[in-house]
């Protein structure tokens, strides 16, 4: 339509008339006179706003379930960060539970031998240094580490510290093959030298070829001139198999570390030697053997009950009528005197 002035006049007309119908609309109220309008557009719109809705409502109902299933998808992955981390954190208590335990023995260890200690934590492993049983600690010079220290944990003897960095030292294990410390057999004090063999047992040489030793015997360490490297009194093992003696200057035994080097997590590096040797006062003490069951054997003789009574009372019977029976003899012979006599004569006629 083009702007002239005729549709000018038109277009305020039809507006002019639309608010005449709007008064007349609110002011009827229920009984408006456009109701009857409203009521047929309203069936004639009707169905094809049904029609439309229709159509478009499964492409609203796809659109609210890609939201939704981004809002769970969002959800599951929160869920499951929040489970990883409660196992994480799980995980972290029980390490700190176990690492609490093991720091706790080792104060007792080095309260019972009187070592001054440094605890520190082992923070990798493997051939830093060349040496094919090692770990890594995370102390150093900085903390008063220096080289040839003893090392020990909750359980006994570690290794010796072999290098020595600012802030990290490398310990050498006594399992390494090229680790050898000097031993002393608990209470009878035999003298040996004992030698790492990997994850098999530390082969101890005695010095006497004649000692006596046998399986669960334990050794500590000698110790070394001025403690260094190792101090005295420092648990090694006990013995789990014994060469034969063969009249040889040495003798051969296998010991069992109780350290499991495979585990080492808390250990502490003694930075002060005790005064006096502890000898064989931090070993644990030896589990007291198991009592024997007494036990109780019940003979039972023949002829006689278990209650005893019953048994009495058939004694009894019997001795009855053992004395009835040397009664009706005795009366007997009383009664026919010659008959024994004749029987007498008889035989010794015939003689």
């Amino acid at each position: 339509m083009r702007d002239t002035k005729e549709s000018r006049l038109l277009l305020v007309l039809l507006i002019a008339i639309a608010f005449a119908l709007i008064t007349v609309d609110i002011r009827g109220g229920e009984e408006s006179p456009v109701d009857g309008a409203r009521q047929a557009a309203a069936s004639v719109f009707g169905p094809v706003e049904n029609g439309v809705a229709a159509a478009v409502d499964p492409i609203g109902n796809a659109i609210g379930a890609v939201r939704d299933s981004g809002d769970r998808h969002d959800r599951i992955k929160q869920l499951q960060l929040e489970n990883a981390e409660l196992k994480q954190r799980l995980g972290s208590d029980d390490r700190n539970r176990s690492r609490l335990r093991q720091l706790d023995g080792m104060i007792r260890t080095a309260a019972a031998g009187q070592y001054g200690i440094k605890g520190a934590e082992v923070i990798a492993i493997g051939a830093a240094q060349g040496f094919s049983w090692t770990v890594t600690i995370d102390i150093g010079a900085e903390d008063g580490i220096k080289r040839d220290m003893t090392v020990i944990n909750n359980e006994g003897l570690v290794g010796r510290v072999t290098t020595v960095g600012s802030r990290t030292s490398t310990v050498l294990l006594a399992s390494d093959p090229d680790f050898t410390v000097g031993t002393r057999m608990e209470k009878t004090d035999e003298l040996g030298f004992a030698t790492g063999q990997g994850d098999r047992p530390l082969l101890v040489q005695l010095l006497n070829g004649k000692s006596k030793v046998k399986k669960g015997d334990r050794l500590v360490t000698f110790g070394s001139q001025a403690n260094k490297p190792f101090v005295p009194g420092v648990p090694v093992g006990e013995i789990v198999r014994v060469d034969p003696a063969r009249g040889d200057l040495t003798r051969n035994v296998y010991v069992r570390p109780y350290v499991a080097f495979s585990k080492l997590d808390v250990v502490g590096v003694v930075v002060q030697a005790p005064l006096d040797d502890p000898r064989d006062t931090v070993l644990p003490p030896k589990p007291e053997a198991p009592k024997p069951t007494p036990t109780v054997t019940v003979t039972v003789t023949p002829g006689v009950s278990p209650d005893g009574d019953e048994a009495q009372g058939e004694n009894n019977g019997e001795a009855e009528e053992d004395g009835q029976a040397q009664e009706d003899g005795q009366a007997q012979d009383e009664q026919d005197p010659g008959a024994g006599d004749g029987d007498a004569t008889g035989q010794n006629d015939d003689n």
